[in-house]
């Protein structure tokens, strides 16, 4: 609710890095019916955090792929202390750095109001607010047509409880 996947986009176009975002990979997991997608779901559909192990296990079997050797823009990873220690052993083990780290401060308020109001394409992923950036016709995707949806993950119960996350295990 940040803008983190925004500005993420804005950072990979310019300095043409592969976007490796850890909601993205569990998305995908789950869409396919992985049996990862299946662990994940039902963390991710609750605002709890994936257990650092798979979450750690994943990003490194894409950082690992040919295309990230040139560069990579990290989307969501290290959310906590054994993830940034992975990162960082992992890093080491391939000769590898992190160039820069960009933080996004945003006040609780404005999040849970961004990310309630968020609505998404299941067909083809575009992304609306109610307020700020609504579809042209309400619940219908500008883009293809289909009908929006409010992620689980969106409700404002939710996403309180995942800033309550953030704050006991990310911002340390």
């Amino acid at each position: 609710g940040a803008g983190k996947g925004t500005q993420a986009m804005n950072l990979v176009d310019q300095y043409d890095l592969v976007h490796v975002s850890t909601g993205d990979l569990f998305r995908a997991n789950i869409k396919n019916e992985t049996e990862l997608g299946k662990q994940v779901q039902s963390y991710l559909s609750s605002g709890k955090l994936v257990p650092d192990e798979l979450t750690i296990a994943l990003v490194w079997d894409r950082l690992d792929q040919d295309d990230t050797q040139k560069g990579f823009l990290l989307d969501g990873f290290p959310r906590t202390i054994a993830q940034a220690e992975a990162l960082d052993q992992g890093l080491e083990e391939r000769g590898m750095k992190i160039d820069a780290a960009v933080c996004i401060d945003v006040p609780s308020p404005v999040l849970v109001e961004r990310l309630a109001g968020r609505r998404v394409c299941p067909e083809c992923g575009a992304s609306y607010h109610i307020k700020d950036n609504p579809p042209k016709k309400e619940g219908i995707c500008d883009r293809c047509g289909a009908a929006l949806e409010q992620r689980k993950d969106d409700t404002e119960e939710t996403v309180k409880d995942r800033i309550d996350v953030y704050h006991k295990n990310t911002e340390p």
